[in-house]
């Protein structure tokens, strides 16, 4: 007697869902991944535009701190927070002129 067929057929059908298994595990990681790229892909542009605007921001931030230590002399009482890094931040030097400006038009 030979081997039984549906032997064969429970073998062929052991090495399929071995190679098949991993792969379905995979399936949920592969997606994600290419969700992900397509993700950074469409928003590139805003991101970098963000990437930016908080790194002139940082650096108002650094002005401010520098201009609140030295300025202080001078009678320049500009805050170190956030909205004026950002005014800094978007409008660059400019920026300095118009906070400079209201800082002296609303002085006490």
């Amino acid at each position: 007697m030979g081997s039984c067929p549906a032997a064969k057929v429970l073998a062929k059908e052991k090495e399929v869902g071995a190679v098949v298994d991993p792969l379905l595990q995979a399936l949920p990681w592969i997606v994600g991944g290419l969700l992900l790229v397509l993700l950074l892909a469409v928003l590139r542009r805003p991101l970098g535009w963000l990437m930016r605007l908080a790194a002139r921001t940082g650096v108002g931030l650094g002005v401010l701190y520098i201009l609140s230590w030295a300025g202080g002399p001078v009678g320049l009482r500009l805050g170190v927070n956030l909205t004026n890094a950002l005014v800094l931040g978007v409008l660059g030097a400019p920026g300095l002129g118009l906070l400079v400006a209201l800082d002296w038009v609303l002085a006490p």
